[in-house]
Order: C-alpha cells, then structure tokens, then sequence
C-alpha cells in the first residue's frame, strides 16, 4: 500500500493497539527495570533535541529510572523512527515524537520504517511557525501580501530550510487555500532563508517562532500570522491565520513520546501519567515557554485525533503541490 494512503490507517490501527490491555503483564509491573532511551531523530542542539532535553531529567524521577537522550539523525527523521520501530515494545525505547511522523508518509516514496510500527504515547507541547515578509516591503499585513501574488501570478518566491518540512509545507497550505502561485526557494536551514529574506532576494517564508523571533524583535522581519489556533505569547500582538481569513490553517511544529507498536497498557498509562507531571511542573512549563512553545499535554486518544488530522492536512497540500520525494 502507498505510504502516503497508509497513515490515516496506520493511526486508527494504532488507536486499538494503545487501547488494549497487551500482553506480558509481569513485564509491565517491573517496568522500567533499567535505563529508557529517548531515541531523538535530529541531530543535538535542535528544537526537538532541546525539548528532550527538558523533560528527560524530571521524567527520570517521576519513573525511577534515568531517560537516556540518544540522538540518531539523518533520512529526516526517519532513522531515528526506523530503530524505535524495530525496537522491543518493552517501554525501555522510546522516540521524541514530531511532525515528520505525520509529514514523511504523505511526501515519500518509500519509508525506512512502518508507520504503523510507531505506537503515540502523548504530546506534551507545541510551536507555531510564523509568516515573515521584509519590513521594508510594505507589506503591512496577510490580505496585502495575498493580493499581491493574486495580482502577478508568480512573481513572488518564499524561502524554506528545505523540501518537506513544515516550513516548506505551511507556504504550500497558504497557496492551497488562497489560491495563489508563489516559487519555492530551499535553502540550507533557516538561518540562510532569513538572510535571504533580510536581503530581499526572496519575499515571504513560514519560519519557527524560535529563530525567527529575534529578528522580528529587532525589525529586521516583521511578522504577519502565527500558525497555530490561538496568539502565541512572545507575539501577542501578531494574529493567527485563523484570524486573518483561513479557518483551516492550523500548523504547528509539535512534540510528544511514542513508542514501538505493542507497548502495553500499563506502561502507556504510566508513561503519560509520568509525562503529565512533569509537563505541569512550573520549571518545565517555563523552560518550554522560553523556547517560544506552548507547553499542552493530550493523551494518547486525543494526540492520535491530533495526529490523523495532521497527517490529513499534509496529504492534502502534497497532492495540490504534487510533492512527492524520493
């Protein structure tokens, strides 16, 4: 079955297996008996990484048991998710959930690893990307910047760190849904898609809010929308896409645990009662806040609602922009 049709089953299979009461149910009692990895899929310094990093320390306490942060980078993403898929469903390996686990099925040919071998526990937070332009284009808000490529079809060209993020994606959502024809230019990372931006050599791009959020505090690039459902709180004051017109337009960069698929019941339950914990201590909330994310607990019913309707989403504006990578 193609890939990019198996995630919406390959989630709803996952509903029954988080739902089920699994087998080994001695094993399950003296869980953890040793060290859990937190199989990261980027490489160190990342926002991903850095959120593992953040919960690792007081996840280790409320389980007993340290969480050993082990990055394994490359394929985006999908070796890290490759080995947490082969891993035993034991609760002792465990991978930082993100959006590649919703994107990758819907954009490549091939996968390293099943989806459906990638069992959600909980997500724990989550961070908008937002729609940048140059203060100096007078360009003072999302309707101008619409009207403009409505009127030259084309002309416009947008930044990304590359094909099929969510930085890439989220401009191909706005050209899905306003209708418009804007060229993409990849870069190598967003840093590089800034300072084209700065430099004028393109003319919008979706960013994170991390990186992206000195720069608009320092004028250099105004922001127009957050992506996300509701304000975000370092920019309180820049409205969301919803807001500006596009009631569908909802992306965010998001992170949580998962693990390999047939993990039990039991270690499901105490893996998001562990999580929620820590998500709710104050010292984590604001270490999260900092990064410009939103610390947001669900469990594992409502993260795999969150996650089929992700996957929905990038189905969609792969087939409208006919993305399809090898």
């Amino acid at each position: 079955m193609n890939h990019r049709r198996k995630i919406l089953a390959s989630l709803t299979s996952l509903a029954a297996l988080s739902l089920a009461s699994g087998s080994r149910p001695a094993l399950a009692q003296a869980w953890p008996s040793r060290p859990i990895r937190l199989v990261v899929p980027f490489p160190p310094g990342g926002l991903i990484d850095t959120m593992a990093r953040m919960v690792a320390p007081s996840l280790s306490k409320e389980l007993g048991q340290q969480v050993v942060v082990e990055n394994k980078p490359g394929a985006g993403g999908g070796i890290g998710a490759a080995d947490v898929a082969r891993a035993a469903p034991d609760g002792h390996t465990l991978l930082m959930a993100s959006p590649p686990l919703t994107i990758a099925p819907a954009i490549y040919k091939t996968l390293p690893y099943n989806p459906a071998d990638i069992q959600p526990i909980a997500l724990f937070g989550q961070l908008p990307n937002v729609l940048l332009v140059n203060p100096d284009a007078g360009i003072d808000n999302v309707k101008a910047l619409v009207d403009i490529a409505r009127a030259a079809p084309g002309k416009l060209n947008y930044g990304s760190n590359g094909n099929g993020t969510t930085i890439h994606l989220s401009s191909e959502l706005l050209k899905s849904l306003a209708r418009i024809h804007v060229v993409h230019i990849p870069y190598r990372g967003t840093a590089m898609a800034n300072l084209a931006l700065m430099s004028k050599e393109i003319d919008m791009m979706f960013d994170n809010l991390p990186p992206a959020l000195p720069h608009v505090r320092a004028g250099k690039l105004k922001a127009l929308a957050v992506t996300t459902a509701t304000r975000n709180p370092a920019l309180p004051d820049v409205p969301t896409m919803i807001e500006v017109g596009y009631p569908d337009f909802q992306v965010s960069s998001w992170f949580g645990l998962a693990a390999p698929r047939g993990v039990s019941q039991d270690i499901t339950s105490r893996l998001q009662a562990a999580l929620q914990k820590v998500v709710a201590q104050p010292e984590v909330t604001e270490s999260i806040g900092r990064t410009g994310a939103t610390a947001q607990f669900m469990d594992t019913a409502q993260t795999l609602a969150f996650m089929r309707a992700d996957a929905e989403r990038w189905k969609k504006v792969a087939s409208f922009a006919n993305i399809q990578l090898d």
